[in-house]
């Protein structure tokens, strides 16, 4: 294939995740049965913000422009996460733009969409099937891509480490906040701490405030998604930490779907969202943009509110830049 064939084949994909069609409809329900996280929203939600910032032809050509496309095939390696629905789609997008031979490893988690996806551009182009495939084992690969937790970053270091690899750990997202924030920012920021239900990388899970902030408001418009509160597996969480924290006498702020408490860590449970004070903003600002921790920075000057779970093609996982790792296989 064509660098040219395989742009085209992701637009036409991009047009197809977005029309409707009943096979693609009842696959997306299936992908909601398979995993009591997901949500038919959250597919959606994925599924659009894929398709306007990785499947148009214009981005895709003005990204692949910075790089010098491999001139030899390599068999590349992929471990997906399960996080969140298609969480692992920029992974295979890079490696099926790059030329390598794919062999995925999909999570149990996430493996109902992917999997219909590839099948489907088979159709459209047989050699798709031959470029990417789903096997259950990743031997005698050239080189590995994987993302998981701190915990099984270890294993993955054992077992990939004499290969050109990329492997990524834990990470979350925070909010700098400065008291002056407009009730549709915070209500933005409401999509940015809610969506997926906290749980990808970029979604985020702590807020960074002046010391006379006015917590009642954000909480009062952070309302919005109260609806999560009906969510079984978010309400047992909420339920859990609040127990948690009124047995431990632990001071915490919340609405009827959010628990706030201070904590300088930036990683938070599911239906809990920490808090930090800051006296200088720039000093805080550089300490969380030089932490391997933080994936991103919402706030002004940062990411805009609103935006943390809409990457472009060229914002890469743990800052490593997955194209250029690719291109530069030998």
């Amino acid at each position: 294939m064509t660098t040219d064939r395989r742009t085209d084949l992701l637009c036409n994909l991009g047009t197809y995740m977005q029309s409707g069609d009943p096979s693609w409809e009842d696959v997306k329900q299936r992908a909601v049965q398979a995993n009591a996280w997901f949500t038919a929203g959250h597919i959606d939600l994925a599924i659009d913000n894929i398709v306007a910032q990785y499947l148009q032809k214009d981005r895709l050509q003005e990204w692949l422009s910075h790089y010098q496309l491999p001139a030899t095939s390599k068999t590349v390696g992929i471990v997906m996460a399960g996080n969140i629905p298609l969480v692992g789609f920029h992974d295979f997008l890079c490696g099926f733009m790059s030329g390598h031979k794919l062999l995925l490893k999909l999570s149990s988690k996430d493996d109902v969409l992917l999997k219909y996806i590839l099948l489907k551009l088979g159709e459209w182009e047989p050699e798709v099937s031959e470029q990417v495939q789903i096997a259950e084992r990743l031997n005698d690969c050239d080189a590995y891509i994987a993302t998981g937790s701190n915990n099984t970053a270890r294993y993955f270091e054992h077992y990939f480490g004499k290969y050109p690899n990329i492997i990524r750990k834990n990470r979350t997202s925070v909010a700098i906040l400065d008291g002056n924030e407009t009730d549709e920012e915070l209500a933005l920021l409401a999509d940015d701490v809610y969506h997926y239900y906290g749980l990808g990388c970029r979604n985020v899970t702590q807020v960074c405030v002046p010391r006379d902030y006015d917590f009642a408001r954000l909480l009062r418009i952070f309302n919005k998604h109260n609806s999560y509160a009906d969510l079984n597996k978010y309400k047992n969480n909420y339920d859990y930490h609040l127990a948690i924290y009124l047995l431990n006498r632990i001071p915490y702020m919340s609405n009827e779907s959010l628990l706030m408490v201070e904590n300088l860590m930036p990683f938070s449970a599911v239906s809990v969202l920490h808090y930090r004070f800051y006296d200088n903003k720039e000093e805080l600002t550089d300490i969380l943009e030089h932490s391997e921790e933080i994936q991103a920075i919402i706030g002004k000057g940062h990411v805009p509110f609103g935006d943390s779970q809409k990457p472009a093609l060229s914002e890469y996982a743990d800052g490593v830049d997955t194209m250029q790792f690719l291109c530069g296989l030998k």
